[in-house]
């Protein structure tokens, strides 16, 4: 199935979750989640099937001023 991660396509297994996701992108904490457009809890990341065409965004916090 195809998602969008960080506005790229990627194919990825059907049934996938949140978690597997962030494994195949080596994603590395911390960073916070979101499902087209909404927020996603951690606690929430490994029940959390994706769906054909999702938008995935993983945000990693900027420091500084």
């Amino acid at each position: 199935m195809r998602l969008i991660v960080n506005q790229i396509e990627k194919e990825v297994p059907e049934n996938c979750s949140i978690d597997d996701v962030l494994q195949l992108i080596d994603a590395q904490p911390p960073y916070a989640v979101a499902i087209n457009y909404e927020f996603v809890p951690k606690s929430k990341h490994a029940e959390a099937i994706l769906q054909e065409g999702d938008a995935i965004e993983v945000i990693t916090p900027v420091t500084g001023g």
